[in-house]
């Protein structure tokens, strides 16, 4: 039997309500996918800090440009506080998945942190306790993270990792890197992970330079040469205003040919201070 073909229009003016009605079915996918976006935007600038703390002796800078994809809006962040016992706490994070639910998977990461460690100090005990915390919650998303603690009294840093882009670093006596220290497997995959913790102390000036991997790694352009790239201006930046490192810094997402979010987080800090020489005793 032969399928039944439609009867063809038969005048133009149906041709023409026709094609008017595809036209309008069109617009409204647009104007719902625009709101979609737009809505997703503001609910991103809603969950990423207004403003870093300020600290003796510290100076920060955060950069984000979001997707190229303008229906693709990430869950990419940042955060900076300040501890309960006064220590500086950093994180840098990227969630999985381009929508709003990411946005607001990303906005419960943000919060799980903030509220675990005004409980307790230790990076490793942070992002297990997250972790745990978020997989309670039932997330069906997972989320890398780099959480740092710096005490700028003893200049001791602790970083733990959670299938994170690693850190990049530099010192005024011209030493550099990159972190490549061990981690854990990103947040909200298994409970019960373990992360496990690295311990330096910052005995002269420098900079540390946290990224998501927008910036370092694109469809055609391989994360190590993103790293190196990166490691590359931080050498010969590290002095510089943090502002203008970041902007240096998020540009690299330009030769990636990303399609990601990109976030920046700089942090700048000064050597220890040097103690006054105390005058010899009267004769």
């Amino acid at each position: 039997m032969r399928g039944h073909r439609p009867e063809p229009p038969d005048s133009a003016q149906q041709l023409l309500v026709s094609l008017g009605q595809l036209v309008d079915q069109a617009l409204d996918r647009i104007k719902y996918q625009r709101a979609r976006v737009e809505l997703a935007i503001a609910l991103q600038r809603h969950m990423l800090p207004p403003g870093l703390p300020e600290l003796p002796g510290l100076k920060l800078a955060a950069r984000y440009t979001p997707s190229r994809d303008g229906l693709d809006v990430g869950g990419d962040w940042y955060d900076a506080f300040v501890m309960s016992d006064g220590a500086l706490g950093i994180a840098i994070g990227d969630v999985q998945g381009h929508d709003v639910e990411a946005i607001a998977f990303m906005g419960q990461v943000r919060t799980s942190l903030r509220a675990i460690a005004q409980a307790t100090s230790d990076t490793r005990e942070v992002l297990g306790r997250a972790n745990d915390l978020l997989i309670a919650m039932g997330c069906d998303l997972f989320a890398t993270c780099c959480f740092l603690r710096f005490d700028p009294v003893t200049r001791d840093l602790t970083v733990s990792r959670a299938g994170h882009v690693p850190m990049i670093w530099a010192t005024a006596g011209g030493r550099h890197g990159i972190a490549l220290d061990s981690g854990g497997p990103p947040l909200g995959i298994a409970p019960g992970e373990h992360y496990p913790v690295t311990h330096r102390r910052l005995t002269e000036a420098g900079v540390l330079v946290l990224v998501t991997d927008g910036v370092v790694e694109g469809p055609h352009y391989p994360m190590e040469r993103g790293l190196a790239e990166v490691a590359n201006l931080v050498r010969r930046g590290f002095d510089a205003d943090p502002d203008v490192l970041a902007d240096a810094v998020v540009k690299t997402a330009d030769l990636t040919g990303h399609r990601d979010d990109a976030a920046v987080l700089v942090v700048r800090y000064d050597g220890p201070e040097e103690e006054e020489p105390v005058p010899p005793p009267d004769a």
